[in-house]
C-alpha cells in the first residue's frame, strides 16, 4: 500500500506540470482525470464489488445539477452545492441499494440504468426545477482565492484533485478490513456469510461510497461545462463510458481506471481529430481487441502475470 501512495505522488507531480508543459491539450487532460475520477469510483461498486452498475450517470448529473441550481437559482458557492449532491448521491445510493441488492445476476445491472433513466426523465419534465429540456446555465460563480473557476487551468486541477482523491481512498479501501470484504463477496458470496460477512450491508457501504464520490466529479464536471442538460448529463452512454474504462484498465485493481481513462480518452481524441469517418469504429474496434486480449484488464492481466512470476520462481 506504501508503494502505490508513492508512485501517486509521483504521478501527482508530473501530472502538475502538465498545464505548464502542453496549455493546448488541457481539455483533454480534465477529461482524462474526470473519467479516472468516475472510474474509480464506479471499480469500488464494480470491480471490488463485483457489482455491475450501468447507471452511474445519475449520480453525475445530481453532482451537476445541484452546481447549477446553487448557483443559478440560490447563489451557493460551488463547494456547499458539491456536498448537497454529495448528500443527496448518499441518499440515493442507500435507497436504491436497499431497493435492488436482493437482485441477483443482470438484473441489478437492468435496474442502474432503470433508476438513471428515471432521473432523466424528471429533470427534463420538472422544468420548474430543473430548466426542462432547455437545461440550466452556470453564468457567475465565486473566486476562492481570486481562482477564476472557469479558466481551463483552474478546472484541470480541480480534476486533478478529484482523480487523486479517489485514487487514494481505492488504495486506502485496499488495504484494509472493507477491501477484504469486498473482495471476499465478490469472489462466493455463500462463503463470504459463512465467515461472518453481511454481503447486502458491504455492498450497501460500497455503493453509498462510490455515488458521493461520483457525485463529486459530476459537480466538477458541472462547472467544466458550464451548462447542465438532461440528455448529455443522464446519458446512458456516460455509464457505459465509464464501465468499459473500468473493464479495459482492469477491474478490482488500483491503477487500471487510470490507465483505461488515458487508454479511451487519448485514442477517442486520436481518432476523432486523425480519422473523422471512421472514428467510432476504430474506436470500437480498439474495445473489442483489449477485451478480447486482456478479459482481465490491461492492469489486471500485468498483475496476474507478475503473480505467476513470483509463483514461479518459488517453486
Amino acid at each position: 500500500m506504501k508503494k502505490h501512495f508513492i508512485f501517486l505522488i509521483g504521478v501527482l507531480l508530473i501530472a502538475g506540470l502538465f498545464p505548464v508543459i502542453s496549455s493546448s491539450y488541457i481539455t483533454v487532460g480534465i477529461s482524462v482525470l474526470l473519467f479516472t475520477g468516475w472510474a474509480s469510483s464506479w471499480n469500488l461498486l464494480g470491480g471490488w464489488a463485483g457489482q455491475l452498475s450501468l447507471g452511474h450517470a445519475s449520480f453525475v448529473g445530481l453532482g451537476a445539477y445541484f452546481v447549477a441550481l446553487g448557483a443559478s437559482e440560490f447563489q451557493l458557492a460551488p463547494w456547499w452545492s458539491i456536498m448537497l449532491g454529495m448528500l443527496f448521491a448518499a441518499i440515493l445510493a442507500f435507497i436504491w441499494g436497499r431497493i435492488t441488492f436482493s437482485l441477483s445476476g443482470p438484473y441489478f445491472s437492468l435496474s442502474t440504468i432503470a433508476v438513471a433513466e428515471i432521473l432523466r426523465l424528471v429533470a427534463i419534465n420538472e422544468g420548474w426545477l430543473t430548466g426542462g429540456a432547455t437545461g440550466v446555465f452556470i453564468d457567475t460563480l465565486p473566486e476562492p482565492f481570486g481562482l477564476d473557476l472557469f479558466d481551463k487551468v483552474s478546472q484541470y486541477y480541480m480534476a486533478l484533485f478529484y482523480a487523486a482523491l479517489t485514487i487514494a481512498i481505492t488504495i486506502f479501501v485496499s488495504g484494509r478490513k472493507f477491501g477484504f470484504q469486498l473482495r471476499a463477496v465478490r469472489d462466493n458470496e455463500e462463503a463470504a456469510m459463512a465467515a461472518g460477512i453481511n454481503p447486502t450491508v458491504v455492498k450497501l457501504k460500497a455503493f453509498v461510497l462510490s455515488g458521493v464520490l461520483t457525485a463529486l466529479g459530476g459537480g466538477i464536471y458541472g462547472i467544466y461545462l458550464s451548462f447542465i442538460e438532461p440528455h448529455i448529463i443522464f446519458n446512458l452512454l456516460l455509464s457505459i463510458q465509464i464501465a468499459l474504462t473500468v473493464i479495459i484498465g482492469g477491474r478490482g485493481t488500483i491503477w487500471g481506471p487510470a490507465v483505461g481513462a488515458f487508454l479511451l480518452v487519448v485514442s477517442g481524441e486520436i481518432f476523432r481529430t486523425t480519422f473523422a469517418q471512421a472514428n467510432l469504429l476504430l474506436y470500437g474496434a480498439l474495445i473489442l481487441v483489449v477485451i478480447l486480449m486482456m478479459p482481465r484488464g490491461i492492469v489486471g492481466e500485468y498483475v496476474q502475470r507478475v503473480i505467476r512470476r513470483k509463483y514461479a520462481s518459488r517453486t
